[in-house]
């Protein structure tokens, strides 16, 4: 009977245990990479079948790496003996109980998902109904005199838009009709009192400063990477993704100084040439049917080159001017625009890969950004309003809810007059542009 062969021997270094989890981090890095190009070719293929089956694929690794996140801080936690474990306050305690009965949990399911014990679940359950200050769970209150349901019609703004500060909430309301101070709102968001933000306040004027007087006077114009995951990191020299499609989009954006409306953005693939973006801007000029007077940006080599000042010469635009180096704020309107758009994208689940569906998502932010954000600089009002001079919807008649408010008294900032009675109760209708849920458009209205 022959002997049984031993299993194979392969030749291995010597060191080579001190380098596996570094080897780890490489392979995982390196399948990232590959992922990335392979579903930029699925998502744009065009069988609608493999863009869809790409779309699921990205969403379930999503959805698995949060899970994972979740199960290592919950594992930190854990490790916690449940006495010395911080306790939930008691609104998050009714928040809780209201996900355990979304989900139909039991006891023992909802004490696993928030690392408390049965009998503590089963505790608040018992005297879910108490009422006072001592309750074990509570509402979310309101602190001051205006109605209960404020505090809710508040809440639920920022809990359908959780980027909205609380002077963003107060100019929202204040369009919709129902006016209230920055300070309420962030008393009804926080449970204690915060003091107002004040409006941003543009740099300091310099020599040769260009100030706007009017719409399409002054465009500012810069450019900004979108990353399609979440960073570029990566575990191998020079630690960086490459900067293009599919790893990240590049993002042309225009800004009207005067109005800060946004005119115009653009998607590439790569760092645009300078020709590229001159073709972007000569788009935007041939949509707004107006040529600015001077456009603002940085020096990058797109727009510090020979080629760029003659364009603006052709056009009748006046030599570009270049913000400061190594400052920051020189084109702040632009880079303030930048910022929310990010912001907004970062609301997605997943970044598209595809350009057309981006494209999509970078017109629906460009136009709630111009028809229903409101901004401190102009007074509350929108780009919009501002851009076309029309009447501005925080200057019309508002809702007052404290029946015994003297009709003639001044209300919270900017100041209008009373519509019908005081006293009246409101339903608060949220709605989402172009069916977006990062895009809220809120409308009040009395109740029936």
């Amino acid at each position: 009977m022959p002997a049984q062969r031993s299993g194979c021997k392969g030749s291995l270094p010597k060191s080579w245990p001190r380098t596996v989890k570094s080897a780890i981090l490489h392979v995982i890095s390196l399948a990232q990479f590959g992922l990335a190009y392979t579903r930029g070719w699925a998502a744009n293929s065009i069988n609608s079948r493999i863009r869809l089956k790409a779309q699921r694929d990205r969403a379930n690794d999503e959805a698995a790496l949060l899970r994972e996140q979740l199960r290592i801080v919950n594992a930190r936690m854990a490790r916690i003996p449940p006495q010395q474990r911080p306790h939930y306050p008691p609104v998050e305690r009714l928040a809780i109980l209201e996900l355990k009965a979304a989900r139909g949990w039991s006891l023992e399911q909802t004490a696993r998902a928030f690392l408390v014990t049965a009998a503590t679940v089963a505790s608040w359950m018992k005297r879910v109904d108490e009422n006072g200050p001592d309750a074990l769970v509570q509402l979310r209150t309101p602190v001051n005199k205006f109605p209960a349901f404020v505090r809710y019609v508040v809440q639920r703004l920022k809990t359908l838009s959780p980027t909205m500060g609380k002077m963003k909430i107060a100019q929202v309301l204040a369009r919709a009709g129902l006016h209230l101070g920055s300070t309420t709102v962030g008393r009804m968001v926080n449970g204690k009192p915060v003091m107002p933000s004040q409006p941003d306040t543009e740099p300091a004027a310099e020599a040769r400063v260009v100030t706007a007087k009017y719409p399409n006077h002054v465009w500012n114009i810069d450019l900004t990477v979108m990353p399609t995951g979440m960073g570029f990191w990566c575990s191998w020299f020079p630690l960086a993704l490459p900067q293009r499609w599919p790893f990240c989009w590049w993002v042309a954006a225009v800004v009207d100084h005067f109005s800060r409306r946004a005119m115009g953005t653009a998607a590439f693939k790569c760092q645009p040439s300078s020709e590229a973006v001159r073709g972007f801007l000569g788009r935007t000029i041939a949509k707004a049917k107006s040529t600015p007077k001077y456009i603002v940006c940085d020096r990058g080599r797109q727009f510090d080159c020979d080629g760029f000042r003659a364009w603006c010469r052709r056009k009748g635009i006046k030599p570009p001017r270049y913000g400061a180096i190594g400052q920051h704020g020189s084109i702040a309107v632009v880079e303030r625009f930048i910022l929310t758009m990010k912001s907004l994208l970062a609301c997605l689940a997943v970044v598209p890969l595809r350009r057309e569906a981006f494209r999509q998502e970078l017109q629906a932010i460009e136009q709630w950004y111009n028809s229903h954000r409101p901004h401190s600089w102009l007074g509350g009002k929108t780009p919009d309003e501002v851009y076309h001079g029309t009447y501005p919807a925080n200057r019309r008649p508002r809702f007052e809810l404290r029946a015994r408010w003297p009709r003639g008294s001044p209300c919270a900032r900017p100041w209008a007059i009373v519509r019908g009675r005081p006293g009246v109760r409101l339903d608060l209708g949220v709605t989402f542009h172009a069916g977006r849920k990062h895009l809220p458009v809120a409308r009040v209205k009395r109740a029936a």
